[in-house]
């Protein structure tokens, strides 16, 4: 009878706890709290807080993150360009024509077949700030990781998160079109050694946390560059010419100049301009954006706060303004040596 009484007495707090729980979580049930631990009736209950507690915030912290993550995956654009046209929804297979030959992008969605489903954290990040498959093999850098490496590891694991509660999608990848020399992989760890740099992004000391923040979205984030900045005969993207416009870009697209320059670039718009596009993809003359940059803004950017077009706008008109017309003309007008890539290129059948 006393072992009886001194049961109930040790269980009071321990019962008072699991109420409260469940009046603050609503999820202790599921842990079994009715049970004994074994431990005395003074830390009883603060034991069973603490491990109710935290699967709890974890249950809660989930969808804050996958949230973000979805968020993060619209800045990122990844939405237009891993889905092909009439295709499922990140499951890969859109064609990227480039000087080097047509590439096609993988499907990223969790199935563990053909997707990135098995992937663990430290392969994604791997992928993002390096370059490199899970198998151990190097990137083409037609996938911007050049661009990718300054993401920091909280948000590349944010998007991980997003992507991995979609429904899988089996879709087998599609092999490049990429003719001889361009084609062998082990070849990119030179190209690395010349033009990569590691991430992840450092902010400018020159700059506040507002344009430092419009830096990372599009130096990193946004991958910006790798359609706005002119490239040389080896694919990697000209610094002194950043964000200056490219006659060359994905598609043979005409990619314009993004400097502040005031005759080539965006020297005559305004940080509300400039906003405002990535909002609705009307330019300041009413005109709207059209190939690629549609679907930039229809899948990516009007998704974004204000305060995040803003950041972008002004690190935009923070650049160095640099003269570059691109136009069809300026296209024909190219000179000699770029001709002649043109048709090297033809020869061996990459054009």
């Amino acid at each position: 009878m006393a072992s009886s009484v001194r049961a109930g007495k040790a269980s009071t707090p321990r019962r008072f706890a699991e109420v409260a729980i469940i009046k603050k979580f609503g999820c202790a049930k599921s842990f079994g709290f009715g049970k004994s631990f074994g431990f005395g009736k003074r830390f009883g209950a603060a034991f069973a807080l603490i491990l109710a507690w935290a699967p709890c915030a974890r249950a809660s912290a989930q969808p804050d993150l996958v949230a973000r993550g979805e968020y993060l995956l619209h800045a990122g654009g990844c939405l237009s360009c891993h889905t092909a046209p009439g295709g499922a929804p990140l499951a890969g297979g859109r064609a990227m024509a480039t000087p080097f030959g047509t590439f096609y992008t993988p499907n990223i969605t969790p199935d563990r077949e053909t997707g990135i489903g098995s992937w663990s954290d430290t392969d994604f990040l791997r992928a993002l700030r390096k370059g490199v498959r899970p198998d151990g093999a190097n990137y083409f850098p037609a996938f911007p990781y050049p661009s990718f490496t300054g993401i920091s590891d909280e948000d590349a694991l944010a998007i991980k998160a997003y992507l991995f509660q979609l429904t899988p999608v089996h879709q087998p990848n599609r092999p490049h079109d990429v003719a001889f020399p361009f084609s062998w992989r082990f070849l990119q760890s030179g190209w690395k050694l010349l033009y990569f740099s590691k991430g992840p992004f450092q902010p400018s000391p020159q700059w506040n946390d507002v344009v430092n923040r419009g830096a990372y979205l599009v130096t990193s984030l946004g991958h910006c560059g790798e359609c706005h900045t002119p490239r040389n005969p080896l694919g990697a993207m000209r610094r002194r010419a950043w964000l200056a416009g490219n006659l060359d870009g994905p598609d043979a697209e005409l990619v314009p100049n993004l400097t502040p320059d005031p005759k080539t670039g965006l020297g005559e718009w305004d940080e509300s301009d400039i906003a405002e596009l990535l909002k609705t993809g009307a330019t300041p003359d009413d005109a709207k954006v059209k190939g690629s940059m549609r679907e930039v803004v229809a899948d990516g950017t009007r998704f974004l706060t204000d305060a995040d077009r803003q950041a972008i706008a002004l690190y935009l008109k923070a650049q160095k303004p640099v003269a570059n017309k691109v136009s069809a003309a300026a296209r024909d007008e190219r000179p000699w040596y770029r001709r002649f890539w043109d048709w090297l290129m033809g020869l061996i059948g990459v054009s």
